[in-house]
């Protein structure tokens, strides 16, 4: 039983370990500013504590096989531990902890703690089962008034996310369905919102996950480097239809590509 035991635990680890080194079930091609940082943070991340991992997972399968069961030839003895070796792994285990949250702490600060420029785009997207909306400006860059009480997905976008239509700021607003369009380059202020449940707002690319919770307008903001097409897919369970709760997001090649989209967008609506 020790061998057996030996070789599961040891197969894990060497599985583990290739996988690992091979990129295997990796993480999606990195698409803005913020993913090269991210990145490096997770690989570092992986790297010491796979070390970890394979020292520990060797040192146990070594155990197992030196100290299996031999019958009567072996003395089973209790021992009460070592305290300096006790301290010694959590003094290392929590410097090793600390260290990664240290190194960690300017990437996610310049993510979610600075705000994003004042020549961002401006994107309102609302959550809501089972579709994600999204409210461009317009040409005079300022959003028109919304009201929950206006809300009735049955009678087009616009009514969907309580778009008040009397307002004149809201008579150039633009609002597309399960489609999100942004520039390449330019830095893009997203204010998130959710009419019912929470919902998560999640660009596996642009490495970006924020929950839109009822009743709050939360802001992020991301910069796309990667022209092409994306999923923006809901990363938390919100119903039955969570399953086909998605959308797509273009980054377009050119400033002009975007507002010759937002022109045609707007004419359809």
């Amino acid at each position: 039983m020790g061998l057996a035991l030996l070789a599961v635990i040891w197969l894990i680890t060497f599985a583990s370990t290739y996988f690992f080194i091979k990129h295997t079930w990796w993480l999606p091609v990195g698409a803005s500013a913020a993913a090269a940082g991210i990145d490096r943070q997770f690989n570092v991340t992986y790297i010491l504590m796979g070390i970890v991992f394979v020292l520990a997972q060797g040192a146990l399968g070594l155990f197992v096989w030196q100290y299996r069961d031999r019958g009567s030839a072996t003395k089973a003895e209790y021992s009460h531990g070592n305290a300096k070796m006790e301290v010694a792994w959590t003094v290392l285990t929590a410097i090793l902890f600390v260290g990664l949250n240290l190194m960690g702490s300017p990437i996610w600060a310049s993510e979610r703690f600075q705000p994003a420029q004042a020549s961002a785009l401006p994107v309102e997207v609302t959550g809501m089962q089972f579709a994600w909306y999204f409210r461009y400006a317009g040409p005079d860059g300022k959003f028109g008034l919304t009201s929950p009480k206006l809300m009735d997905p049955s009678a087009g976008s616009e009514a969907a996310i309580g778009l008040d239509t009397s307002d004149p700021m809201a008579k150039d607003d633009v609002v597309s369905v399960g489609v999100m369009h942004v520039p390449i380059g330019k830095p893009v202020r997203v204010l998130l919102r959710s009419k019912d449940v929470i919902h998560s707002f999640f660009l596996p690319n642009f490495r970006l996950k924020q929950d839109a919770v009822p009743g709050m307008g939360i802001e992020v903001w991301f910069t796309p480097t990667r022209p092409g097409q994306y999923e923006i897919p809901c990363a938390e369970l919100c119903g039955l239809g969570h399953y086909r709760m998605k959308a797509a997001l273009t980054v377009d090649e050119s400033d002009a590509k975007f507002n010759e989209w937002l022109k045609m967008a707007a004419e359809q609506q």
